[in-house]
């Protein structure tokens, strides 16, 4: 299994052709977010997917159970490969979801089905500001544990929380980590990160890796030395 999923976080179809074509059969998943699904809307989903791609559609759905069920069954007839929910929607809403998804006829059309837990860009302070009075690392194994409860595929958490995690969730329970910045890269908004062979150490099974590929001058080069860095670790080990 590749655990590099590339986030595409660029504006429209042309640069995120052009990162696919670059990097295609590479990497393990091709990451749509909020803003290029705004801009280009399920087509171009279906587009990478027509390619032999897998794609992580990250729309972190937060709704009522009826509304992100019919989101998430939705999703997954655009042919994607992971999708994302906000655990702190709660167990109903999650139940529900994955349920959806167990009762589709054809297994190979159902996607894993993520938990975000805490936005990698938060820290306690921010929790605080919006009253939550629990720490980050808390507030993450609450939501994680909720996830595996709902019968999720796996959750989506920082660094930082990786190896307490493990600790908690069954191994069926994948972690998929964003905040991954390769030695010397800028750090940006994130505010808990790791390098990528730290947090496939830590327990991570998907890494997240988006500027430091996508707006290196020489996209292909930069993935090449994270694979390097990788080669010989076994994350399953």
């Amino acid at each position: 299994m590749n655990p590099i999923i590339v986030a595409l976080d660029v504006d429209g179809r042309k640069q995120a052709l052009n990162l696919v074509s670059q990097l295609k059969g590479r990497v393990g998943l091709f990451k749509i977010g909020s803003q290029l699904f705004t801009a280009e809307g399920p087509k171009l989903v279906q587009e990478i997917v027509s390619q032999g791609e897998k794609v992580f559609l990250d729309l972190k759905f937060h709704d009522i159970p009826n509304t992100v069920t019919k989101a998430v069954l939705a999703a997954a007839g655009l042919g994607v490969s992971m999708l994302t929910l906000h655990a702190g929607g709660g167990l109903k809403m999650m139940s529900a979801a994955a349920n959806a998804l167990n009762q589709l006829q054809v297994a190979t059309q159902r996607p894993q089905l993520l938990g975000v837990t805490v936005l990698t860009s938060l820290a306690d302070e921010d929790l605080m500001e919006v009253g939550l009075s629990v720490g980050a690392a808390s507030q993450v194994i609450r939501l994680a544990k909720l996830a595996e409860e709902a019968g999720l595929d796996g959750v989506v958490a920082s660094p930082s929380e990786l190896s307490l995690l493990r600790g908690e969730l069954e191994r069926r329970v994948k972690i998929i980590t964003p905040g991954i910045r390769p030695a010397g890269s800028e750090v940006n908004d994130q505010s808990r990160i790791a390098t990528p062979a730290a947090a496939l150490q830590a327990g991570a099974d998907y890494l997240v890796i988006g500027r430091p590929i996508t707006a290196s001058a020489d996209p292909a080069a930069s993935l090449d030395k994270i694979r390097s860095e990788l080669r010989g670790w076994n994350h399953d080990q």
